[in-house]
């Protein structure tokens, strides 16, 4: 089953001047139980931050926290003694874990838009930890590429405590691609730009999709494309 879930759906949050969120999962002051987590992700917030703002430190625990930096630089600090820049084409993994703390500022005179997921893990009480890798997925063509996942078989990919694959895939008009899944898994996908016609749906710019019980996922642009695509456990016992 394919549920398309709208852009116009998403929850809209701007609770200060620099900052502008879209929610796909609930989260801070929008809370709807039937839209709490799909699988093991729990957050997903798209998010463009103003020059010279952001983040103020805050506090984490007991999560996967992956960032990927669409356009713009962020800059991190936090109390695992990390000072980075993650920059366009990078990702980003914290485990929380049993507790750290960090801050996350756009300090270029440029607009900064990233992703940022949260995932539940799937061990508790975990020293916190941190891993960045220039991954330059922006530019890759026609295919899916992994960029975090919790299976230690695939190289070059950013590892994390979750029994899940995060892919980007950049699709040029006309050309498709096949996700073959496995039962006991769900599929996300999130669109960032252009639109797409997947299992014959038709999914547009920031549309996304939460398939269940599909085995295979043809996914054909129609317009050349950008989107992410997250293969996940459906089960808890797996998480």
């Amino acid at each position: 089953m394919l549920k398309l879930v709208l852009a116009t759906e998403r929850h809209h949050a701007a609770p200060v001047a620099w900052l502008n969120s879209f929610f796909l999962f609930s989260f801070a002051d929008y809370h709807d139980p039937k839209n709490a987590q799909f699988g093991p992700l729990r957050v997903f917030n798209d998010d463009t931050v103003q020059a010279q703002s952001g983040f103020p430190q805050h506090p984490h625990s007991e999560m996967e926290i992956v960032t990927l930096v669409l356009e713009g630089e962020l800059y991190h600090e936090d109390t695992m003694g990390n000072k980075a820049t993650i920059k366009k084409g990078d990702v980003q993994r914290m485990t929380a874990g049993t507790g750290m703390a960090h801050s996350e500022q756009n300090r270029t005179d440029k607009v900064l838009h990233l992703y940022q997921l949260w995932f539940l893990s799937n061990q508790k009480g975990l020293a916190p930890s941190y891993e960045q890798k220039d991954l330059n997925f922006l530019d890759s063509k026609n295919e899916l590429v992994p960029l975090v996942s919790g299976q230690k078989v695939l190289e070059d990919v950013v590892y994390m405590n979750s029994n899940t694959t995060i892919y980007w895939c950049n699709l040029r008009e006309e050309k498709t691609v096949t996700f073959k899944t496995f039962p006991l898994r769900n599929t996300f996908i999130y669109v960032k730009e252009g639109s797409l016609f997947i299992n014959g749906v038709d999914i547009g710019p920031n549309d996304q999709v939460r398939s269940t019980d599909e085995h295979v996922l043809e996914i054909r642009a129609v317009k050349d494309a950008q989107f992410i695509l997250i293969d996940l456990p459906a089960d808890a016992a797996n998480y």
